[in-house]
């Protein structure tokens, strides 16, 4: 009788850990969900020069390493 009431209860905390996990899950979905983060921030702006370079000015920049003569 022990026993089944250990595994009883068991079987209780189980289901109810998993049902908070999900309502967290969920509340964290939804919270994902209401924020965009894909826009930049507005009132954060790059400073002169440091904006993404171009394929041409990243080959410029390059230097030469271990050329043979």
């Amino acid at each position: 009788m022990e026993t089944l009431i250990a595994l009883v209860a068991a079987a209780v905390l189980i289901t109810l850990g998993t049902r908070i996990v999900h309502r967290l899950n969920a509340q964290h979905d939804a919270r994902i969900a209401a924020r965009r983060y894909s826009d930049p921030f507005p009132a954060i702006f790059r400073p002169p020069g440091h904006s993404p370079r171009t394929p041409t000015e990243q080959a410029a920049r390059r230097r030469a390493t271990g050329t043979w003569p």
